[in-house]
């Protein structure tokens, strides 16, 4: 006669019964999203042994930091608090970099933002060093993270100076796109806004930003960019801000930015 086998009772995941983890990201990035510095300056404050947690030193960019210890926090011994969140908007000369520092010595934005009493911003997006115009720069890191994600495809407004007189064959071109080593370069619109003997000035609206966009794109058509100017940003534009002078968003524009980004 078979027996029936004894079977144990079923035990329940001990699993699930563990309260959330939570999140935790590294010092450095912690210290960046506080709004207190860049990434790559957080991480050399905290090798620099300048950075405590709870009192203790750490030296550790990727040290795992909670929520909850964010609080306890502290850069040479002052106990940081998260910055106000700052939005600005400043007109990039030409021959300026978009960087904390430049390995060459060359002049760079934050050159234009010393002894304003400003926080540490960071740009939102980028203009190389011969392109001009709309720049902004926050502490707000997620802000900013919304706005340069590709997906959210911000629209950009420039005025381009070109060598020569594109006709309508060419903006169409513009329109349609060409493929540059490898990459499909296309503006969203494009129109003629006046010419001259030799030259010609362009409204470009581009929703996305790769490598060099737009002097790529006319150079394949044949036209040499002479002077590039980001005009607007979603719904900020430049106006008649001086060049190098900067300005803050107007809590409307940061809104609308955010929105757009969302």
């Amino acid at each position: 006669m078979l027996r029936n086998p004894i079977r144990k009772p079923p035990t329940r995941s001990t699993t699930s019964q563990r309260p959330p983890q939570a999140p935790r990201h590294g010092l450095a990035r912690v210290l960046s999203k506080l709004g207190i510095c860049s990434r790559s300056q957080a991480e050399a404050m905290v090798r620099a042994g300048r950075v405590s947690v709870g009192g203790r030193i750490e030296r550790d960019p990727e040290r795992p930091t909670t929520q909850a210890e964010h609080a306890r926090i502290a850069v040479d011994g002052v106990d940081v608090q998260a910055a106000a969140r700052v939005y600005i908007a400043l007109n990039k000369p030409r021959k300026i970099v978009v960087s904390a520092a430049d390995e060459r010595g060359r002049d760079t934005v934050y050159g234009l933002l010393e002894n304003t009493g400003l926080p540490w911003l960071g740009p939102v997006g980028r203009l190389d060093r011969a392109s001009e115009g709309l720049l902004l720069l926050s502490n707000d890191t997620a802000w900013a993270a919304g706005i340069t994600d590709p997906v959210t495809r911000l629209e950009k407004t420039y005025h381009v100076q070109v060598s020569g007189i594109p006709d309508a064959t060419a903006v169409a071109a513009m329109l349609a796109g060409v493929t540059d080593e490898g990459e499909h370069l296309s503006a969203l619109r494009a129109s003629l806004l006046r010419t001259g003997d030799k030259n010609a000035w362009l409204e470009v609206v581009l929703d996305e930003g790769r490598n060099r966009h737009i002097r790529r794109l006319l150079a394949a058509l044949g036209h040499e960019v002479l002077r590039l100017v980001r005009v607007a940003i979603g719904p900020v534009v430049l106006g008649d801000l001086q060049k190098g002078a900067w300005r803050h968003l107007r809590p409307e524009e940061v809104a609308q930015l955010g929105k757009a980004a969302s």
